[in-house]
């Protein structure tokens, strides 16, 4: 023992100036050489002087790097966020938001995070259910806070080329301000297939996949992307061509956040007719347990046997939702169900169509509204009324919640017991809806491996279960809806995918499982990234390890790098 006390002191030397050593070497170690630290004024300052440098064309740097301290910070980390949840002082907040004008500066701000060691979340719309584009979930310890929002909502031109039938839309674009673009460039003779709420941002919609009406007629809106552009982990800004296939791959459907910032997509447009149809019909249950539920749990179930197998031009989807009437002088609840419909065609035609494949539903002339297909947008989203199209215009349609949402997959249909469960469930007083869509037709033909969006042939329909609420002030009160929302999930167990029970990564849920940060595993994150994936989430963890190993894009829920390593003897491993 007498050796090792005399060799200690030189020992404790040595590993000091490892230490010092490999700090220097680390990207981290430049918030301390540079000035910067934990708080948020000398990191502030060290980062505006790094802009400066990578963007030696940006006037004033100050306009884009905003800390803690700064007054404009609150209304800018606030702008978008969309769920009220994540909008109170307790939410752990980012070490700075970062308001970049052009693609210059997104590189100028990846390039500044990975020198500062901060982490970045990019932000478009802030349509992210679970708000992992602006928050952490980790509220104190080393480490809390050490990341930035990258937030490219100043990105927003759109350029449409209607002789070529594509266009190309920076990521802060809406869908509403995409949509009004492709009608006014192409004539009204071009659309495209993507989702009903107009102030969701074309970049967060497109990296996790897209649903819409059309999708049944032309797939999602990432099966239509034709070419990108997206800053990588080292700041350099690659097109297609430049960034391979692999990565283009993943990120048409591997969900936001994970592989880089796309600053741009360019999508295919797809011809619309001049006049398209719609309709919406109620059906009220009024009497439970007798010939009118019967009835009703009737036309569910025929409409589950053939809305996904309707020719492709038709969309027809359900939904569950509360309807208070007034049954002598009380007010009850009862379930109500509507069903929504577009045809990519005249009213005379979708007639003919609902009568012949779904004639329960018994669709009256005076039911169907004919419009051109922009009008059908606005129409889907609720307003009826022949507002103008300059509506989808409006960046501030969507009405900031507390919200909860959760999505399955049906690969056969719901049995008359599990219908009957959901009426009973959705007449609850928890401010709860359930919608059903259809999928089939060109849904069905693409391969699952041909972007990471899996849930092709087989699934047939997807079940979106929905709660909001008011305020955040009674916690009991936002647990019992979220209660209400997990109970009806759970209640769909033994009627949904399996094996594994399927989910939407652009529908996340931090339910199904989370990463932890500084021990972010592949093989833990299979959990939760094979029911967003399948079998894709394997490659998507691949390309993690090519582009960004060092995980410089992380969130609870961001692809973990999987390096596979070819070893003598043919065998391989993966780390």
């Amino acid at each position: 023992m007498e050796p090792c006390r005399t060799r200690l002191p030189l020992l404790i030397h040595l590993l000091l100036f490892l230490l010092h050593f490999s700090l220097l070497a680390s990207p981290c170690s430049a918030r301390w050489r540079d000035g910067g630290g934990g708080g948020g004024g000398g990191l502030r300052e060290s980062f505006l002087r790094c802009v400066a440098r990578r963007s030696p064309a940006t006037a004033d740097p100050s306009r884009l790097v905003h800390a803690p301290g700064d007054d404009s910070y609150p209304s800018l980390l606030n702008s978008t966020i969309q769920n009220l949840r994540f909008a109170s002082q307790r939410t752990p907040r980012p070490a700075l938001v970062l308001t970049p004008g052009t693609v210059a500066e997104v590189r100028a701000c990846v390039v500044c995070c990975a020198a500062h060691g901060l982490t970045v979340r990019a932000r478009s719309g802030g349509h992210d259910y679970e708000g992992l584009s602006y928050r952490s979930l980790r509220a104190s310890g080393e480490g809390a806070g050490r990341f930035a929002v990258v937030d490219v909502a100043a990105l927003r031109a759109v350029r449409v080329d209607a002789a070529r039938g594509v266009a190309r839309a920076q990521p802060g674009a809406t869908l509403g301000e995409l949509y009004y673009a492709v009608a006014e460039g192409s004539g009204g003779r071009l659309g495209f297939p993507a989702g009903i709420c107009p102030t969701v941002c074309v970049g967060g919609h497109l990296s996790g996949g897209g649903f819409g009406p059309m999708m049944r007629k032309y797939g999602l809106a990432a099966d239509n992307v034709v070419d990108s552009e997206v800053v990588d982990a080292e700041g350099r800004l690659l097109d297609r061509a430049a960034m391979g296939e692999s990565l283009f791959w993943a990120i048409r459907g591997g969900g936001g956040g994970s592989f880089g910032i796309v600053v741009s997509w360019t999508v295919t447009l797809v011809p619309v007719p001049a006049v398209v149809s719609a309709f919406t019909v109620h059906r009220l249950l009024l009497r439970r347990g007798g010939e009118d539920e019967q009835s009703l749990l009737r036309l569910l179930t025929k409409w589950q046997a053939v809305a996904h197998a309707l020719p492709d031009d038709l969309f027809v989807k359900a939904a569950m939702e509360p309807k208070t009437i007034n049954d002598d002088d009380v007010s009850i609840r009862q379930p109500l169900v509507v069903f929504k419909s577009l045809f990519l065609g005249n009213c005379s035609n979708l007639i003919t169509q609902i009568h012949h494949h779904l004639p329960e539903l018994a669709i009256k002339p005076t039911d169907c509204r004919e419009m051109n297909w922009l009008q059908s947008m606005l129409y889907f989203y609720g307003y009826t009324n022949g507002q103008p199209a300059e509506v989808l215009l409006d960046r501030t349609l969507q009405p900031k919640d507390y919200y909860k949402i959760k999505l399955d997959y049906l690969t056969s249909p719901i049995p008359a017991t599990g219908l009957t469960e959901l009426l009973t469930k959705i007449v609850e007083d928890k401010g709860g809806s359930i919608d059903i869509d259809p999928q089939g037709g060109k849904m069905s033909r693409i391969p699952e491996s041909d972007t990471p969006y899996a849930h092709r042939r087989g699934y047939l329909y997807n079940v979106q279960y929905f709660v909001k609420w008011g305020d955040d002030k009674n916690v009991s009160y936002e647990d019992d809806h979220l209660g209400w929302v997990r109970g009806v999930h759970e209640l769909m167990t033994p009627y949904v995918s399996k094996n594994p029970r399927a989910a939407y990564i652009n529908f996340r849920d931090l339910d199904l499982g989370q990463n932890v940060e500084g021990n972010t595993s592949y093989k833990e994150a299979r959990v939760w990234g094979e029911k967003y994936f399948r079998g894709n989430f394997r490659r998507l963890a691949m390309v993690k390890g090519e582009v960004d190993p060092g995980q410089l894009f992380w969130s609870e829920q961001s692809i973990p790098p999987l390096v596979v390593e070819k070893r003598v003897g043919g065998l391989v491993s993966d780390s």
